[in-house]
């Protein structure tokens, strides 16, 4: 309550990616004083054995983690597990840093409780990720989020997911292919069905030598049509990839209270948040009903509330995901979702 009514207010006096940078940089400051995680972990996490999950041999305290955005080179996941968070999916990362399209990259639309981002895989490259997450605290649980760089042709993608996916093994739990993104040209044409078997088997027979296998999951759009999505399932199950990431964010502007002239100044970008949840839930649903519930999901794109949550939940996903409801609602925002699910849980609802 307090966070909505007075500090995120003010926090939105300032332009969103101003706000990360300012949060993350007082954060990492102020986890350096003796006690400080540990009173936050303490506050904020729900632990109780029926919130724990086992998904691709993983074990996950609970069903709540973060989405990939808001850690992008692996600089504070050591700190955001202590909001309650599960697990933490770093990136996108690609194999050469770069810069990204130009700011302002970032927007908020406060009346749809969204956001609209066109940050480009803005990022320091796969090796400062890995240097970084060689320093991981242990016990955290770690997704890499791939890409490739936008300057590689699309035929050439294939190289840029194997080289990310080769220096991060050793120091992520699983791997999200992101292939969906709409903030970088021609990246659709990635989730054709070819390109995109190509690029999952490539990296699936490509395990390193000697090494335990990771999980690999497929991160997909929301704005793919049923014809497409029984595609990606089919190459799902073909390449034998252990999930699905449903959904991305959204390059559709249908039904916001935003006014259009503001759309049409802000220009392109991914939407996510509140109006992306009724679609992320179809498609969960659709992935879920064709695949007989054999390919797990992981559900993330409008969870603002608990209902949403278990909305996902209910229908088919076997972990969720936040990120648009972490910056709306704060930093308590996972242990509601996790109370919520709790006494879903005890009510024998879930």
């Amino acid at each position: 309550m307090i966070y909505r009514r007075i500090i995120r207010p003010l926090l939105f006096l300032l332009p969103p990616e101003t706000v990360h940078d300012l949060v993350v940089f007082s954060m990492r400051i102020a986890m350096k004083l003796p006690g400080i995680k540990y009173l936050l972990k303490k506050f904020f996490s729900v632990k109780d054995k029926k919130l724990e999950r086992k998904l691709f041999g993983i074990n996950f305290s609970n069903p709540v983690g973060l989405a990939a955005g808001f850690d992008k080179n692996a600089t504070s996941c050591n700190f955001l597990d202590a909001f309650g968070f599960s697990f933490i999916e770093i990136g996108t990362v690609t194999p050469e840093p770069q810069q990204g399209n130009p700011k302002p990259r970032s927007f908020r639309l406060t009346s749809d409780n969204a956001l609209i981002n066109r940050m480009g895989f803005n990022n320091k490259g796969v090796r400062h990720a890995m240097e970084n997450l060689k320093k991981r605290s242990p016990g955290i649980i770690i997704g890499g989020n791939i890409g490739k760089n936008t300057i590689t042709p699309n035929e050439d993608a294939v190289k840029d997911y194997l080289e990310c996916f080769e220096t991060l093994y050793d120091v992520v739990d699983y791997f999200a292919v992101n292939v969906s993104c709409p903030n970088i040209g021609d990246k659709g044409k990635l989730q054709d069905k070819e390109t995109l078997e190509q690029i999952l088997s490539t990296l699936k027979k490509n395990v390193p030598p000697g090494r335990e296998n990771k999980p690999v999951l497929l991160k997909i759009s929301p704005d793919l049509n049923n014809d497409e999505l029984s595609d990606v399932v089919e190459v799902a199950e073909k390449t034998g990839v252990e999930g699905i990431i449903a959904t991305n964010t959204t390059i559709t502007r249908k039904n916001l209270r935003t006014p259009q002239s503001r759309l049409e100044k802000i220009g392109d970008g991914g939407l996510s948040g509140e109006p992306l949840r009724k679609r992320s839930t179809e498609v969960i649903k659709y992935i879920s009903k064709i695949s007989g519930k054999k390919i797990p999901v992981i559900g993330v794109g409008g969870i603002m509330t608990p209902g949403d949550a278990i909305e996902k939940l209910e229908a088919g996903a076997s972990l969720v995901q936040v990120y648009t409801g972490f910056i709306y609602n704060g930093p308590g925002f996972v242990k509601a979702l996790n109370k919520s699910l709790l006494k879903y849980i005890d009510k024998g609802e879930l």
